[in-house]
């Protein structure tokens, strides 16, 4: 059945979904390293390109294509391509896209470890980076220069919850020569589609919301052109970070409940950040769905919801954040996000700790500062434990 015109549900649930012998309602999990070729020709016709067909796992997987075509869809890609792990994609996407001598422009905010690869890895091999606050396109601006080949923006970005505009970043990028890549993974495929909105490539590490279990890693880029699918996917055959057949295949069993479980972890985070922001304890809250946000408009304009993470910072600084995540009860004090459970981390000492203490707050990582990602247990559930967590502050 072709999907490419069906609803973004219908999409989720029979995008990709390869057809086999014995008429399986669901792809298979094709649990093997090679496939056999019905004789020499047909191998050198796999491997010299001009058949279609599968060769080895590390090269492509049924289970895995399936994921990979849905995914494209779902971001309204020409292709997709599935990793081991988010950070493989962020290492694929780099490698692929970058030489010695190139420059990179990111979000100062962006995700530890993608910050970390760059500065403490890549630079070794000559590529430059530059981290600013995207979110103010002039920042952008100013940060490009003539060697400036990738624009690498999370929106909206981990922990600081901060949203670029996606379509002016483009803008800004194309205008120099360079790509745009965005890091779709807090907002998803149901909230944003930054392809439709000028960027050439699209990064979710599948650990979060798109698998939606905490049960797996796994990550995947979805390519604007054929040309940028070819060059992603030859960097990934070469470095080996495929994605194993039964990830794959739990992470297609998780996508097909995405739209259900974003939209009721986000009707769960409108009741949850109103009620921090209000509670006396509580300095200030950071979610794009409450109007305090300084980027809400523009969230309202290239996003179709709010999505389900919450950033804030207790009046008592960091020791009354640790009160609390030593206290909660129903929440898992726990790294990842976008799984069905709410968790709290604290991202100064846990995922952005590689960072050097004054980038970090230079990018609005104060040590308070405490992620909540919301799950879609019953809201008074999750209300009554932050109220009872929260009380333990003296």
């Amino acid at each position: 059945m072709d999907t490419r015109n069906k609803g973004f549900n219908t999409k989720l649930v029979h995008a990709g979904i390869a057809e086999d012998a014995h008429g399986s309602v669901v792809t298979p999990i094709y649990q093997t390293s090679t496939f056999a070729f019905r004789n020499a020709q047909q191998g050198a016709n796999r491997f010299a390109g001009t058949e279609d067909g599968y060769i080895y796992t590390r090269i492509g997987n049924p289970t895995t294509a399936a994921l990979e075509e849905n995914v494209a869809q779902l971001e309204n890609g020409f292709g997709a391509t599935a990793m081991a792990s988010g950070m493989g994609a962020v290492s694929t996407v780099y490698l692929a896209l970058l030489s010695a001598g190139d420059h990179m422009v990111s979000t100062d905010s962006v995700y530890g470890p993608s910050r970390g690869l760059m500065e403490k890895h890549m630079s070794r091999f000559g590529v430059e980076s530059t981290y600013v606050d995207t979110s103010d396109l002039e920042n952008l601006r100013k940060a490009m220069k003539p060697n400036t080949r990738l624009v690498y923006v999370e929106s909206p970005s981990n922990p600081a919850m901060s949203v670029t505009d996606i379509a002016g970043a483009a803008a800004i990028a194309h205008a120099a020569g360079a790509l745009l890549v965005v890091d779709n993974t807090f907002a998803s495929p149901h909230l944003q589609k930054p392809l439709d909105l000028g960027a050439d490539l699209v990064l979710h590490s599948v650990t979060k919301f798109i698998n939606g279990h905490a049960d797996i890693v796994g990550g995947i880029v979805v390519s604007k052109t054929e040309a940028l699918h070819k060059q992603i996917r030859s960097m990934l055959v070469n470095l080996g970070a495929n994605m194993d057949p039964h990830q794959s295949y739990l992470v297609s069993r998780g996508l097909k409940t995405l739209a259900l479980r974003v939209e009721r972890a986000e009707e769960n985070a409108r009741k949850v950040a109103p009620w921090l922001e209000a509670h006396p304890q509580v300095a200030w809250v950071r979610y794009i769905g409450l109007p305090s946000h300084p980027q809400h408009d523009l969230a309202k304009r290239q996003m179709t919801g709010f999505g389900s993470m919450i950033a804030f910072e207790l009046k008592g600084g960091l020791e009354a954040g640790r009160l609390v995540m030593d206290n909660v009860q129903l929440a898992g004090l726990a790294v990842s996000l976008g799984g069905v459970e709410t968790l709290v981390s604290h991202p100064a000492s846990m995922t952005h700790a590689s960072m050097a203490r004054e980038n970090r707050l230079a990018a609005g990582i104060s040590d308070g500062l405490v992620r909540l990602s919301v799950g879609i247990e019953d809201v008074e559930d999750i209300l009554t434990d932050l109220d009872q967590a929260l009380g333990r502050i003296g």
